[in-house]
């Protein structure tokens, strides 16, 4: 087996052309489509871990915005989000607000247990794919 050893991946067709055949050899992937483009693992606003993330607002309890390093080309991309509370049994649910959840430059999620509302517990977590501006 061959290893391949580069710094950087620029397709032919376009710098953002770099497709990967599956393994059936039949169908091909867009490798930039693939990847997530911001990641971010955090409690109660502080960040324990991120990719493409310029820093997390704590607007309130529960109640959490990442900011993006580098925008996305619109709001219209696909977001993973979830969480635990460590110190209790209850369900976590993390979900982004309707009113204000996706912009280009960050996502507003909130984070509410199930026993007790709204509350800053974690680790959650937020992934975001789509398109870089």
């Amino acid at each position: 087996m061959s290893t391949i050893k580069t710094n950087t991946l620029t397709g032919t067709t376009s710098a953002g052309s770099i497709n990967v055949t599956g393994e059936g050899g039949s169908t091909t992937t867009s490798l930039q489509q693939g990847l997530a483009k911001v990641w971010s693992n955090q409690n109660s606003g502080s960040a324990n871990d991120s990719f493409n993330s310029s820093g997390i607002t704590d607007n309130a309890t529960g109640d959490f915005t990442v900011n993006f390093s580098n925008a996305m080309s619109n709001a219209n991309y696909s977001s993973t989000l979830g969480g635990a509370d460590a110190n209790s049994n209850s369900t976590v649910i993390v979900a982004t607000n309707n009113n204000a959840g996706y912009a280009t430059g960050s996502i507003n999620y909130f984070v509410v247990s199930d026993d007790s509302g709204a509350q800053d517990v974690g680790p959650t977590s937020c992934t975001v794919h789509g398109d870089l501006a």
